[in-house]
C-alpha cells in the first residue's frame, strides 16, 4: 500500500506537471528570476537574445546568437541557470547551451527556421527602484527571500554573519571595507542581501546601493557611451552604504577597476560604508589591480566556508518550514531523506535547496512522508546529470591515503580499531557515493558479507553525530572523491 500511495501521488502530480511545466513555462520562470538577480542591463545584453529550441534528438537547448554570448553565459550564468531550471522543472529534463551556428550544424536547419518552445507570459520585470525601498535606494537586484531571518548560521559562517549584522545596525567603530569571500553557493549573496534589507529598515533615511558586479560593469559602460559619467559617479558616491556582489568578475577590466578604486576611496574618505563579496580572499584576487586589491585587503576580510553537514541539515529544516508555510502543508523530511540530501548535495547550498524544490514540486505536501527510495527515484535524473562517477576502488584509495594506510589494509581481515574504523568509513562512503548493492560492496572489501557492510553503515551514522572529527573526515573524503 505504501508504494501504491506514492504511485498515486506521483500520477496526480505528473498530471499537474503537464499543465504547468512545459519547457517554455520553465524557461519563463527561470528568466524572470535571472532578470531580477542580474538586472535589466546584463540580462538584456546576454540572455534576452537567447531562445529555447528543441534539438534533433528531442532534447532542449538554449541557443545564443554568438559565441561571445555563449561564453559569457557559460562563465557567469550557466550554473545558476541550471539551478533555476532544475528547481522549476519537476520532470528533470536536461538543458544544453549552443550557438546558432552549432545548432545549425547539428540539426541542418537555421534556428530562425525552427519554432522556439512557447514561452509563458513572464511577470513584468521589477522597476529600478522598488516601491518598498526608501527613496534614493537602488535595490532592484535585491531578493526578498534573502534576509537575516532566513539565513541559517553555523560554525562555517557565524563570524561573517555577526559582522554583517553589525554593519547593518550602522554601529560605529566598523571596519571599512568589509569583504566576504568563499566558494560559490554558500551564502555570500544571501548575506549581502540580508545586510541591505536590515540596513534600510534600521535607517530608512540613509541611502543604500546594492549592485552585482555585472550591474556595476554594464552601468559603467553605458555611462561612458552615453556621456553620463557625472550622474554615475554621483549615484554611487552619495551612498551611505555601497554593496557590490562578486567583485572578482571585474578582474582584467582596467577602466572599470579604476572607477571602482576611486569610488571606494571617495566613500571611505567620507566615512561611508562599503561591503563587497568575492570568491577568494582579497589578497588572492591577482587579476585585480594592485591598488584596488590593497584597498580591499585593508579592511575586514571574512571567510564564508562551505557548510558542514549539521549546517546543511539546519538549512533543509528551515527551508522546508518556509515552503510548508507557503504551500499549506505540515511536517518535515524524514531523517534518512534529509541525511541523503545533505550528503549528496554538499557542493553548494543552492544545489541542496534546488533538490528540495524538485521533491516538493513533484509530491507537494507528501514530501513529509517520502521514503528514501522514493526521494532517490525522483532525484535520479538530476543526480545523473551533475555527479562525478565514483568507484569503490577510488573510495578505498582515497580513504587509505587519508588515514595513512594502504588500500590492501582496508580489504584485509584485520580487526584492529586502527583498521576497522577507516574500513567502516570507506564502506559508508561506498553506500553513499555509488550505486553498488550491499553484497557487491562487501565483495569488494575482501569478500565480506552484506550484513557486515550494513553494520558499518549504521555504525558510522551513529558515530558521526557524536564524533566531530569523524564528521570532518567524512566531509573531507566526500569532497576529494567528488572532485
Amino acid at each position: 500500500m505504501r508504494q501504491g500511495a506514492f504511485g498515486q501521488r506521483m500520477n496526480t502530480n505528473a498530471a499537474m506537471a503537464t499543465t504547468i511545466s512545459s519547457p517554455g513555462t520553465v524557461w519563463s520562470k527561470a528568466s524572470h528570476a535571472l532578470r531580477h538577480e542580474m538586472g535589466d542591463d546584463a540580462f538584456g545584453s546576454w540572455l534576452a537574445p537567447a531562445s529555447l529550441k528543441t534539438n534533433a534528438d528531442g532534447g532542449l537547448c538554449l541557443v545564443t546568437p554568438t559565441g561571445v554570448a555563449r561564453d559569457w553565459i557559460r562563465r557567469y550564468a550557466w550554473r545558476r541557470i541550471g539551478e533555476l531550471w532544475a528547481a522549476n522543472d519537476p520532470d528533470g529534463r536536461p538543458l544544453s547551451l549552443k550557438t546558432r551556428y552549432e545548432y545549425e550544424a547539428e540539426t541542418g536547419v537555421s534556428p530562425e527556421d525552427t519554432a522556439s518552445e512557447p514561452v509563458a507570459e513572464a511577470a513584468p520585470a521589477p522597476p529600478l527602484d522598488e516601491p518598498m525601498s526608501p527613496p534614493g535606494c537602488r535595490t532592484s537586484a535585491l531578493q526578498e527571500r534573502f534576509t537575516f531571518e532566513t539565513f541559517v548560521a553555523g560554525p562555517s559562517n557565524e563570524f561573517a554573519y555577526a559582522v554583517a549584522r553589525r554593519v547593518a545596525s550602522w554601529t560605529d567603530g566598523h571596519f571599512n571595507p568589509v569583504v566576504f569571500h568563499g566558494p560559490y553557493g554558500f551564502g555570500k549573496t544571501h548575506l549581502l542581501n540580508a545586510l541591505a534589507w536590515e540596513a534600510m529598515k534600521t535607517a530608512p533615511h540613509r541611502k543604500v546601493v546594492y549592485l552585482t558586479s555585472e550591474r556595476f560593469l554594464s552601468s559603467f559602460i553605458h555611462a561612458v557611451m552615453e556621456r553620463r559619467m557625472g550622474a554615475f559617479k554621483d549615484e554611487l558616491r552619495s551612498a551611505d552604504l555601497l554593496l557590490i556582489d562578486d567583485v572578482h568578475f571585474i578582474g582584467g577590466k582596467h577602466s572599470t577597476q579604476e572607477e571602482l578604486f576611486h569610488t571606494l576611496a571617495a566613500l571611505m574618505e567620507d566615512g561611508r560604508r562599503v561591503v563587497l563579496s568575492a570568491d577568494r580572499p582579497a589578497s588572492a584576487l591577482t587579476e585585480i589591480d594592485a591598488r584596488l586589491r590593497s584597498h580591499l585587503s585593508a579592511g575586514l576580510v571574512c571567510g564564508v566556508e562551505p557548510a558542514d553537514r549539521a549546517l546543511r541539515l539546519g538549512i533543509l529544516e528551515r527551508k522546508i518550514q518556509m515552503l510548508a508555510s507557503r504551500e499549506g502543508f505540515s511536517g518535515t523530511l524524514r531523517p534518512d531523506v534529509a541525511a541523503f540530501l545533505a550528503d549528496r548535495f554538499s557542493d553548494s547550498v543552492r544545489e541542496l535547496e534546488g533538490a528540495l524544490n524538485i521533491l516538493i514540486a513533484r509530491v507537494g505536501g507528501g514530501v513529509a512522508t517520502l521514503s528514501l527510495d522514493e526521494a532517490q527515484n525522483v532525484l535520479r535524473p538530476h543526480l545523473r546529470g551533475g555527479e562525478k562517477r565514483v568507484t569503490v576502488d577510488e573510495i578505498q584509495k582515497v580513504t587509505a591515503e587519508h588515514y595513512g594506510l594502504k588500500q590492501a589494509d582496508l580489504i584485509s581481515p584485520g580487526r584492529a580499531r586502527a583498521l576497522a574504523r577507516p574500513r567502516q568509513a570507506a564502506m559508508w562512503l561506498a553506500k553513499q557515493l555509488t550505486t553498488r548493492s550491499l553484497p557487491d560492496i562487501g565483495r569488494r572489501f575482501g569478500g565480506r558479507d552484506h550484513t557486515t557492510v550494513l553494520h558499518a553503515v549504521r555504525r558510522i551514522e551513529e558515530l558521526r553525530a557524536a564524533d566531530p572529527q569523524l564528521s570532518r573526515d567524512l566531509e573531507t573524503l566526500t569532497r576529494k572523491l567528488r572532485g
